[in-house]
C-alpha cells in the first residue's frame, strides 16, 4: 500500500507534456476548497486586468460588493472593494497552474494593458516555467507551467535531490514510486 496515489484524475491540470492542452474555463458551481480574496480600490479596473490580462472570466458579481472570477476549476478569485491601497506587493503570492503555451499570451496581454508589472518567464529547479505578475491592486500572481519531464535533465537531478522521483505511470515527478496499488 502507498501513502500517495496518482491524483491527476481529480485535477484540472493536464499531465505535463509537449501536447498538454489547457482545460476549458469551468463555469460550474461547487463548494470552493480554496480561493483568494483580493481587495481593490478600483473594482472595474481590477476586473478588466484579471479578465483581459490574466485570462479569468467573471462567474458572477454582486454590484459594488464582490466579483467572483475563475479560470479552471478550483482557480477562484474574489475581488472585493477596499478603501485603502498599498504601494508594496505582499511577500505572499498566489500561484495558478497553466500549460506552457499560455505563458507568453499572459505576458503579452498584461503588458499590452499598461498596468501592473510582468516579469519574464523563467525556469525553476522543480521543472516548471513561471511568470510573476504584480496586478494593479498589488497582488503577486505567479502562473506556473510544468515542463515535460526528462529523466536525464538537470531538473530531474534537482527533483531527485529533493526526494522527488518520477512515477512509472507516465505522469512524471509526482513524488512517489507508483506500484499500481492505489488503496
Amino acid at each position: 500500500m502507498s501513502d500517495y496515489y496518482d491524483a491527476f484524475e481529480v485535477s484540472p491540470v493536464p499531465v505535463p507534456g509537449p501536447d498538454a492542452v489547457a482545460p476549458e474555463p469551468f463555469r460550474g458551481i461547487y463548494g470552493m476548497p480554496a480561493f483568494v480574496t483580493v481587495p481593490t480600490t478600483d473594482l472595474t479596473a481590477s476586473v478588466d486586468f484579471w479578465t483581459r490580462g490574466l485570462g479569468f472570466f467573471e462567474l458572477f458579481a454582486v454590484p459594488g460588493r464582490l466579483v467572483h472570477l475563475r479560470r479552471w476549476a478550483f482557480q477562484d478569485v474574489l475581488l472585493v472593494p477596499s478603501e485603502t491601497a498599498t504601494d508594496a506587493p505582499p511577500a505572499m503570492s498566489v500561484s495558478f497552474a497553466c500549460v506552457l503555451d499560455q505563458l507568453d499570451p499572459v505576458v503579452d496581454a498584461c503588458r499590452s494593458l499598461g498596468s501592473g508589472t510582468v516579469g519574464d518567464a523563467h525556469d525553476t529547479p522543480w521543472n516548471t516555467r513561471d511568470v510573476e505578475v504584480i496586478t494593479p491592486e498589488r497582488t503577486r500572481v505567479v502562473f506556473t507551467a510544468a515542463k515535460p519531464f526528462d529523466p536525464a535533465s538537470a531538473a530531474a537531478r534537482n527533483l531527485e535531490a529533493m526526494g522527488i522521483t518520477p512515477s512509472d505511470s507516465g505522469a512524471g515527478g509526482n513524488g512517489v514510486e507508483n506500484n499500481g496499488d492505489h488503496d
